[in-house]
């Protein structure tokens, strides 16, 4: 006992303490790469590859290593967006499961590599909702075979997946039928995050959209292996102070490669890091993309200048130019939609009468605005484009009236204030005005679906027919967009329509029903005001637009008639619709400049 006690007796307490308590600035192995290095040792052919919405910088570095060689990958996405197409016209992927494919901003439009792709049969599209692929990853990731959803029941997607999707009766005795999706496991995800420590350990801002639709959650976590791209590679201390903002412990990531601006031409928001500077959409980027797209000789030139004549991201940020970097920084501050304020109101047209699809957007705002006082719904989901220009003006409108609702996106921004002179649905300007940061399934699996609900949606259509069947998927062998979150968005308690009419697009039966028009109450078109009078019941043309070169309400409706693809339900008594105020056409124009 002596010998012990003396030994006790010369131990240094302050040593220990340091030699054991004292943390290092950077913990774990270092699995810091070259962007090119980190590609070349994980991504492989054939893989089934997640990849989050903002890996441009990635994207770019695979098409230089796998063009012209045929890898045959399966990509698997929320969306695959804009310039992320490049992958398919490069030839690089055999397959794709996702919700959406299409250009998104600075409007939502199909794209041209991935229908000409599709027409040909060079890709197979595997469609899904935004909320269904999700919860396939997260089913994935726990280590489950499948996941309950509320979604897809109904639509053609239901049966274009039967080896995935299945319906029983619920087996607690509610008499329910349940859907279930089978779950995702890629070999590969692919992220591009705000920062991580050498060791991977990685924050993801609440902001970006991958986070919002899940993708850089779940995909991940339901991946073998994961390899980060960030804008900063930041201390082990660094992420302890940030560590609400970790989303991925260093564990799961396989390498990180510093990709500063790696998320360009898309918007990249550092919510929550004030430390951090953000950057906006590179709208002028994505319209000469959008250009090229239209053949593949102006596709090929345009891959030369901005992928294979550049050796990296050093290269590219480059060639973007540092003034555009600092007006891309500049254009995502809080108050950056009032850049150039007085320029874009001089910008805004006085015509005292509205354009077809001005008079579409007001007319549908004043049904919404009806709809969600008479239903006391306290939430509205704004769907892109025409959609949500209604529901912006609606917001406004019941603002004014001191009426309580709040208006949200499907990519997880609730309860904001939509900022004027942009009328891109996910504009970076209403981030800083929303009241919540949250995510797809908390949206459409709670918000809009869940037990509680109490919303409404505002939703476009490719097609629809005259049970409110909407079809923004596949006409024939063209592919047009799929369905993003709108069949999720279909489960709200009532779902407004906003469309142009057109033979075309308002068809007797919709060839592919992306979502079912069972909760839809209301179309509001360019010609007129459809109504149901039960959920599933057929429209009835119950008001209708005037027109200036017609005199009478019969040729009117004849001119309705003769534009619409199924046998119009004419009201007794069809009302004329009133126009627009000057003040609603320049609150609408506030947003279109």
């Amino acid at each position: 006992m002596g010998t012990i006690k003396k030994a006790y007796m010369e131990i240094n307490i302050k040593d220990i303490i340091q030699q054991n308590f004292d943390l290092q600035e950077n913990e774990g192995t270092d699995k810091v790469l070259p962007l090119a290095e980190a590609v070349k040792r994980a991504v492989k052919p054939g893989m089934k590859i997640h990849m989050g919405l903002e890996a441009n910088g990635t994207a770019n570095e695979i098409i230089r290593q796998f063009n012209k060689t045929a890898p045959g990958f399966t990509l698997i996405m929320p969306g695959v967006i804009g310039v992320l197409l490049n992958l398919v016209y490069c030839g690089l992927v055999e397959k794709i499961i996702t919700s959406n494919c299409s250009f998104l901003a600075p409007s939502i439009a199909p794209s041209g590599i991935l229908q000409r792709a599709y027409k040909k049969k060079l890709v197979i599209i595997e469609d899904w909702s935004l909320c269904t692929i999700t919860q396939r990853l997260m089913a994935g990731a726990l280590g489950l075979p499948f996941m309950p959803t509320g979604s897809i029941a109904g639509s053609t997607m239901e049966q274009e997946n039967t080896d995935t999707f299945k319906k029983i009766k619920d087996p607690f005795g509610s008499g329910r039928d349940t859907g279930l999706v089978k779950s995702l496991n890629p070999d590969l995800s692919i992220i591009h995050a705000w920062a991580a420590d050498p060791h991977g350990n990685t924050i993801i801002s609440p902001a970006s959209p991958s986070v919002s639709w899940d993708s850089n959650l779940w995909g991940p976590k339901a991946s073998k292996k994961v390899m980060v791209s960030v804008e900063k590679i930041v201390t082990t201390d660094f992420i302890r102070n940030h560590s609400a903002l970790v989303k991925l412990p260093g564990h799961m990531v396989e390498s990180v490669s510093l990709v500063p601006f790696g998320a360009h031409p898309v918007s990249f928001i550092s919510q929550g890091i004030e430390s951090f500077s953000s950057y906006g959409d590179d709208y002028e980027f994505m319209k000469e993309h959008k250009k090229a797209v239209k053949s593949p000789e102006l596709m090929d030139k345009w891959l030369e200048k901005w992928v294979f004549k550049l050796q990296g991201q050093t290269d590219y940020l480059k060639k973007i130019g540092a003034d555009k970097i600092e007006y891309l920084k500049k254009r995502s501050e809080k108050n950056g939609w009032q850049k150039n304020q007085e320029k874009k109101l001089n910008s805004i047209s006085t015509a005292d009468k509205g354009t077809d699809q001005e008079n579409m957007v007001i007319i549908a705002s004043r049904i919404i605005k009806e709809q969600i006082i008479k239903n006391s719904w306290k939430v509205m989901l704004a769907g892109a484009g025409v959609a949500s220009l209604a529901s912006w003006l609606a917001y406004y409108k019941l603002k004014k009236e001191n009426f309580d609702v709040e208006i949200m996106s499907g990519s997880g921004i609730l309860g904001y204030a939509p900022r004027p002179f942009d009328s891109f649905f996910a504009s970076i300007h209403n981030i800083p005005y929303c009241k919540m940061l949250t995510d797809t399934l908390d949206i459409y699996g709670v918000i809009v679906g869940g037990a509680n609900s109490a919303a409404l949606s505002v939703l476009g259509a490719g097609q629809i027919d005259k049970y409110g069947n909407v079809n923004s998927t596949k006409i024939g062998g063209s592919y047009i967009t799929g369905s993003g979150g709108s069949n999720d968005a279909a489960n709200a308690r009532e779902v407004v329509i906003v469309a142009e009419q057109s033979k075309k697009r308002f068809v007797d039966k919709v060839p592919y029903i992306t979502f079912p028009g069972n909760q839809v109450t209301t179309l509001v078109s360019s010609m007129g005001i459809y109504k149901k009078e039960k959920n599933n019941d057929e429209f009835i043309l119950t008001e209708y637009f005037p027109d200036p070169f017609l005199s009478s309400r019969d040729e009117i409706i004849n001119k309705i008639k003769n534009n619409c693809g199924w046998k119009i339900k004419i009201a007794e008594n069809p009302v004329k619709i009133t126009p627009p105020s000057a003040e609603e056409l320049l609150l609408m124009r506030s947003f279109t400049v």
